[in-house]
């Protein structure tokens, strides 16, 4: 089995925090969406992984060496493939050619999900898909009355069904998606300039193969501010119930604690110094953070960050920031500063 993910996009709508971070690479509860997606996957499949494909944009070598890191400690080869322009969804998957050979599963790196990876022998693939109460902004699946899959509609603005697909697939033959995928470049067929994958399962499925959807158990998407931090809650929900929290308390062995009440489930980084302040519940604080006089829930910290005075709910702030004395609810990208220290 391979693997290919596609995370070549920055993420406009997570911005700020894409302005220097690409938005695979954000921690969630201390790890990487990229990161924790490739762990679940893996986790969850029947066989072994050989290959893991990452087809990124020129995120710089640090990047780069991180992602193979991730592939070796999965037991698999890590291999950096690139996209350098937003060709779409197919051409994405084109890009990593490479691992589409034998069974191959395709998951884009902006969601988070848990779902059975056991594929029904008789079907050709499966497309994990979600109900969407407004499926507009997404790849919608037509189904027969046996439960198959016979369309495939991108962004529809009719209702033709509200099974969304989320960006994770699992195909038996790569081989054979592979000749689908270069059908559509070599042709030039694309939709909005794009080169889409949905006009490739289209092909498939006239042709015989037999595609049926996949049960997601729970999706966890990480497309805005609002999301993302209502996903490293439910993250540090799920680590905490499955025992499998940072150091089993998500507290790191190095954090300094003093005169201060945490209130699980939290993920509190290397290096972390809290004085005087509440933290928690549902509280991720990047390594080597400072907090001091503050309460703070329900909130997603990078490192490097100052927070003093403060009082936050609902907040995302990116690394190397700094607060002093807010109540509110925040979205502050890395570097940034708000309010100023008391004298």
């Amino acid at each position: 089995m391979n693997i290919i993910i596609p995370m070549a996009g920055r993420g406009s709508r997570l911005r700020p925090h894409t302005l220097t971070t690409p938005k695979p690479l954000i921690p969630i509860a201390g790890i990487p969406i990229v990161e924790r997606l490739v762990e679940d996957i893996v986790r969850t499949l029947p066989v072994a992984v050989k290959k893991i494909a990452f087809v990124t944009g020129r995120f710089g070598d640090e990047c780069e060496k991180d992602l193979l890191e991730v592939a070796r400690r999965l037991g698999a080869e890590g291999i950096i493939c690139y996209q350098d322009e937003p060709l779409g969804t197919a051409h994405a998957i084109l890009c990593g050619s490479e691992c589409l050979e034998g069974p191959v599963v395709v998951a884009f790196a902006d969601t988070l999900f848990r779902a059975d990876f056991s594929i029904n022998p008789e079907a050709d693939g499966v497309l994990f898909v979600q109900q969407i109460e407004d499926p507009s902004a997404f790849g919608v699946i037509v189904t027969d009355d046996s439960g198959g899959i016979v369309d495939y509609v991108e962004k529809p603005q009719e209702y033709v069904g509200n099974l969304a697909m989320i960006g994770i697939y699992s195909f038996k033959d790569g081989a054979r998606l592979k000749k689908e995928l270069d059908y559509l470049i070599d042709n030039d067929i694309r939709l909005s300039g794009e080169y889409q994958l949905p006009d490739a399962l289209r092909n498939m499925t006239k042709s015989g193969l037999t595609f049926i959807p996949g049960e997601v158990l729970e999706w966890m998407d990480c497309g805005n501010k609002n999301v993302t931090v209502e996903t490293n809650r439910r993250v540090l929900e799920i680590l905490s119930v499955e025992g499998r929290l940072h150091n089993e308390t998500g507290i790191d062995a190095t954090a300094q604690i003093t005169d201060s009440v945490i209130t699980p489930p939290c993920y509190i980084g290397p290096g972390v110094k809290i004085n005087r302040s509440i933290i928690g519940p549902h509280v991720s604080l990047g390594k080597n953070s400072k907090i001091d006089g503050s309460v703070i829930s329900d909130s997603l910290i990078q490192g490097d960050t100052n927070i003093e005075n403060s009082n936050l709910k609902g907040a995302m702030i990116g690394a190397k920031a700094s607060i002093y004395g807010k109540t509110q609810d925040l979205s502050i990208g890395d570097f940034c500063t708000l309010g100023s220290r008391e004298k």
